[in-house]
C-alpha cells in the first residue's frame, strides 16, 4: 500500500509540474502585456488574468503539499488585488519584482523533488516581504537588473514543451497523454511507408511486364505474313500436306505447332497480367491513401504551434535588453502556425540565439536610436509563414544598426580564413557568408553573452542538421533579416533519386535549386576549378562520382549530349553536382545508421526503395564542405607561407585573492600554459615592464590599482597596447561591462558564471 501510495505521490507531483508549467508562462506573458502601456480597460483585464492564475497556482501547489510556491503565489494574489483596488500602481521597480517572483516560482516547480536549499528560503523569504510590502503601497527601491546567464548556460525558464503534450480530440475537449506513447505511434506509421513503396513498385512492374508481353504479340502479328509462307513451304504443315511428292517434315510441324500455341498462350497471359497489374494499381491507390492520411494525422497529432515555443522569448527580450541599458520588445507573427514537436525542440536554441543577437548586436541604446531619429524603443520580428505543405519560413529580424559589414571582414581576416587582399575584393554577400563561422564575432569584448563568434555557427549547424537552410539580408542602421527555411516534418520528405557511377543516391529536394542538362562546351576552367554558367554566374561543378569516390562502371557508357546536373544550394553557397542519371522524385522515409555510424561524411541517413534497396540520404552541408575541401588550389596557394607551431603561451594572472590566484594558476598550468603572478595591478605593471608574456588575466577590484586602471595603463603603453587583457570580476552590472570595454579589455568575464572552459576558450582565441 505504501510503494503505491508513493507512485501515486510521483504522478500527481508530475502533473502538477506540467500545469504550474503553464500557469508560470501565462504570469510571464501577462506581466510582459502589462509593461507595453495598454488601454486601462484592456489592462485591467490583463490583470484580472494573471490573478487568477496566480491564485489557480497557489491551489493547485496547496494540493501536493508545496509551501514555498504557495506562499509566493498568496503575495502576488495580495499585489494583483490591491492593483485592482487602486492602492498599488505599476512602476518599473514593481514589474522588475513580479517577474523576480514568476522567476522564482519556475526554478521551485524545477526543485520540487529535492526542494529548495537554506540560501533559497532565505531568498524566498525576503521576496515575500517584498511583495507584501508592495502590496501595502510602500515604495520599492530600484535595483540594478542581474547580469544575463551566459550563452551556454540559459538562466532557469520553463520548458518549452512539458513532459505531456496537449493532443486535440475535439474541438472543445482534449486529453494528455504522453509523448513517447505519440513519438513510437509515428514511427510505426512511417513504417508503413515501405510497404506502400513496395506495392508501387509492385504495380509499375506488372505493368512492364503487360507492356513487354504485349510488344512480344505486336511482333507475332508483325511475323504472320512469314509464319504463312513457311507453312506453306514445309511439307505436312499447312493445308493439303502430305498430298505432294515430299515427305512430312515433323520436326518443322512440331514447331510451328509449337508457335501456335504459345501465341494463344501469350494472348491469355497479356489478359491475366493486364488483370493482375490493374489490381495491384488498385491496391496500391488504396493502400496509399490509408497511409498518406494515417501519417498526415499521427504528424498531426505531434505538431505543435511555435506559439508554444516562444512564449519565453518576450521575457528573454525584455530581460537581455534592460541588463545592457536597452528598451526593446518582441512582436510575433503567424505563431499558431504548426509544425513537428521534434523540429521545435530543436529550434529553440538556435531562435533564442538569434533573439539574442538582435538585441544584444542589433538594437542600439535609447540615446543612440534618438540620434538616428528611430523609436526609442526597439523592435524584434519573429514571423513564421507556411511556404507550402512541406515547408515553413521563419524570420527573425530587428531595426537596429544592421551588420558591419567592414568588421566581419576584418575578423574574418584575423582569424586566418581569407588574407586581407582576398577579403578586400570579396563583395557584401561574400563577407557576410563568414558571420557563420565558428569564431567570427564583431563584439570588440568578449562577455558571458557574446563576443566569442560561436552563436551563428551553432544556429547555421542546427538548422541544416534538420535539412534546412538559413540566409540573411542587412542594412546599415535599418536593421538585420535572418531567414529560417525548414521542413514541416522530420522523418519523411521528398528526395531526388540519382546515380553516380555504380551506385545510387538520396538528395533532399529541399536542397535541390535545379536539375539541367550541360554540354561539354559549357564547362569551363577557372584557376584550376571546373565550372558552369548558372544565371550568369559562373558556378562550381563537382563530380559526385570522384567526390563519392564511387567505382565507375566496366563497360562504356554511351556518351550523352547533355551531362546530368543537379544544383544544390545551402546557406550562401551553390554548388553543380555533375551525376551519371537522375531517376526521378520519390517520398523518402529516413532511417537512421545506428550508434555504431552515428556521424559518417557525407551521409545523413539511408531509406529503402520500393525494390528493397537500400539507399544512402546524401548531406547536403557535408557534401558543400567536401567539394570545397577537396577542391584543387591555385598555384598561388601553395606559395603561401605555413603557419607556425605555437609554442608555450606565458599568461599573468593578477589576483589579490591568494586562494583565487592559486586555483586560476592551477588551471591554466593543467591546460598548458607557463603561468606567472601579481598580487594588483602596481605589482603585474611592474612585472609586464620586464618580462613577456602573452596575455593577461585580471581581476578588477583590488587595492593600489584596479583592473581598469590596469587595462588602461597596458593599452596607454606603446609596447604593451596590443597585449590582450581579460578580464575576471565579481562586478557583472552593466556598467562595469561598458567601463571594461572603454578601458580596452579584450574579455569580461563574471566570476557568478566562470568555469574553467569558458576561461580557456577564451584564452585560446586571444593567445
Amino acid at each position: 500500500m505504501h510503494k503505491s501510495g508513493d507512485e501515486f505521490l510521483k504522478k500527481l507531483l508530475a502533473t502538477f509540474q506540467g500545469e504550474a508549467d503553464e500557469h508560470v508562462k501565462a504570469l510571464s506573458t501577462g506581466l510582459i502585456e502589462l509593461e507595453k502601456g495598454l488601454p486601462a480597460e484592456k489592462r485591467a483585464e490583463i490583470v484580472e488574468t494573471v490573478f487568477r492564475e496566480a491564485h489557480s497556482l497557489k491551489g493547485a501547489a496547496r494540493a501536493v503539499n508545496v509551501g514555498e510556491i504557495e506562499r509566493v503565489c498568496q503575495s502576488l494574489e495580495s499585489v494583483f488585488a490591491a492593483v485592482k483596488r487602486g492602492q498599488t500602481a505599476f512602476s518599473p521597480p514593481l514589474f522588475d519584482l513580479l517577474h523576480q517572483a514568476v522567476d522564482t516560482l519556475g526554478r521551485l516547480r524545477a526543485a520540487i523533488a529535492t526542494g529548495p536549499a537554506a540560501a533559497d528560503k532565505a531568498q524566498i523569504a525576503e521576496l515575500e516581504r517584498q511583495l507584501e510590502s508592495a502590496a501595502m503601497g510602500l515604495p520599492l527601491r530600484q535595483e540594478k537588473p542581474k547580469p544575463a546567464a551566459r550563452e551556454s548556460e540559459p538562466a532557469p525558464q520553463p520548458e518549452v514543451l512539458p513532459h505531456r503534450a496537449e493532443v486535440k480530440s475535439m474541438p472543445a475537449e482534449s486529453v494528455r497523454i504522453a509523448t513517447a506513447k505519440l513519438d513510437a505511434l509515428l514511427l510505426q506509421t512511417e513504417e508503413l511507408l515501405s510497404a506502400k513503396l513496395a506495392a508501387g513498385q509492385l504495380a509499375a512492374e506488372l505493368r512492364a511486364a503487360e507492356v513487354a508481353r504485349a510488344a512480344g504479340n505486336k511482333e507475332w502479328v508483325r511475323l504472320q505474313p512469314d509464319l504463312k509462307a513457311m507453312q506453306q513451304r514445309v511439307p505436312g504443315a499447312g493445308a493439303g500436306a502430305g498430298n505432294g511428292r515430299k515427305k512430312p517434315d515433323p520436326q518443322a510441324q512440331r514447331v510451328l505447332e509449337f508457335l501456335e500455341w504459345e501465341h494463344a498462350r501469350g494472348k491469355s497471359l497479356e489478359g491475366r497480367l493486364a488483370a493482375l497489374a490493374s489490381l495491384a494499381e488498385q491496391n496500391h491507390r488504396t493502400l496509399g491513401g490509408m497511409v498518406d492520411s494515417l501519417l498526415e494525422d499521427a504528424k498531426k497529432a505531434l505538431m505543435l504551434p511555435f506559439a508554444s515555443l516562444l512564449e519565453v522569448f518576450p521575457k528573454v527580450v525584455r530581460d537581455l535588453a534592460r541588463d545592457r541599458g536597452k528598451d526593446a520588445e518582441l512582436h510575433v507573427q503567424g505563431g499558431e502556425i504548426e509544425i513537428d514537436r521534434r523540429i521545435l525542440e530543436a529550434m529553440k536554441d538556435p531562435l533564442l540565439h538569434l533573439v539574442r543577437n538582435c538585441v544584444d548586436h542589433g538594437i542600439e541604446k535609447p540615446e543612440e536610436r534618438e540620434r538616428k531619429k528611430k523609436q526609442g524603443r526597439g523592435r524584434v520580428t519573429v514571423a513564421i509563414v507556411q511556404k507550402d505543405s512541406n515547408k515553413v519560413e521563419l524570420e527573425v529580424s530587428d531595426d537596429g544598426a544592421g551588420i558591419d559589414v567592414a568588421a566581419v571582414r576584418a575578423a574574418a581576416a584575423k582569424l586566418g580564413l581569407v588574407s586581407r587582399e582576398a577579403a578586400a575584393k570579396l563583395d557584401e554577400r561574400q563577407v557576410l557568408s563568414f558571420i557563420y563561422q565558428s569564431g567570427v564575432s564583431t563584439t570588440p569584448i568578449i562577455t558571458d553573452i557574446s563576443g566569442r563568434g560561436l552563436g551563428l555557427a551553432i544556429v547555421r549547424e542546427k538548422v541544416e542538421k534538420l535539412g534546412g537552410r538559413v540566409s540573411l539580408e542587412t542594412r546599415r542602421d535599418a536593421g538585420t533579416t535572418f531567414r529560417i527555411v525548414l521542413p514541416l516534418t522530420l522523418a519523411t520528405f521528398r528526395g531526388v533519386l540519382v546515380r553516380a557511377g555504380e551506385r545510387l543516391f538520396v538528395l533532399p529536394t529541399a536542397s535541390v535549386e535545379r536539375v539541367v542538362g550541360v554540354g561539354e562546351r559549357d564547362i569551363t576552367t577557372v584557376e584550376n576549378e571546373e565550372t558552369i554558367p548558372v544565371d550568369g554566374q559562373a558556378v562550381a561543378l563537382v563530380r559526385l562520382g570522384n567526390l563519392l569516390k564511387v567505382p565507375r562502371k566496366d563497360h562504356p557508357s554511351k556518351a550523352a549530349d547533355k551531362l546530368p546536373v543537379v544544383i544544390l544550394g545551402s546557406a550562401e553557397k551553390r554548388i553543380a553536382f555533375q551525376v551519371d542519371e537522375v531517376l526521378g522524385e520519390q517520398e523518402v522515409l529516413v532511417k537512421g545508421l545506428g550508434p555504431q555510424l552515428v556521424r559518417v561524411r557525407n551521409v545523413a541517413g539511408a531509406t529503402v526503395l520500393g525494390t528493397g534497396e537500400v539507399v544512402p540520404i546524401l548531406n547536403v552541408p557535408d557534401l558543400m564542405k567536401s567539394a570545397v575541401a577537396d577542391a584543387p588550389r591555385p598555384a598561388s596557394a601553395a606559395l603561401a607561407p605555413e603557419e607556425e607551431e605555437a609554442g608555450e603561451k606565458s599568461v599573468l594572472v593578477v589576483e589579490d585573492s591568494i586562494t583565487a590566484r592559486a586555483l586560476l594558476k592551477s588551471i591554466l598550468e593543467s591546460a598548458g600554459y607557463n603561468v606567472r603572478t601579481a598580487v594588483d595591478g602596481v605589482d603585474a605593471f611592474a612585472t609586464l615592464r620586464t618580462e613577456e608574456v602573452d596575455v593577461v588575466v585580471s581581476d578588477v577590484d583590488m587595492p593600489r590599482m584596479n583592473g581598469f586602471d590596469l587595462t588602461a595603463r597596458i593599452r596607454g603603453d606603446k609596447k604593451l597596447a596590443e597585449l590582450p587583457v581579460v578580464l575576471v570580476t565579481a562586478l557583472g552590472s552593466r556598467e562595469d561591462r561598458e567601463r571594461g570595454i572603454s578601458v580596452g579589455a579584450n574579455a569580461y568575464i563574471v566570476k557568478s558564471s566562470f568555469d574553467q572552459s569558458n576561461l580557456l576558450e577564451v584564452l585560446r582565441r586571444l593567445a
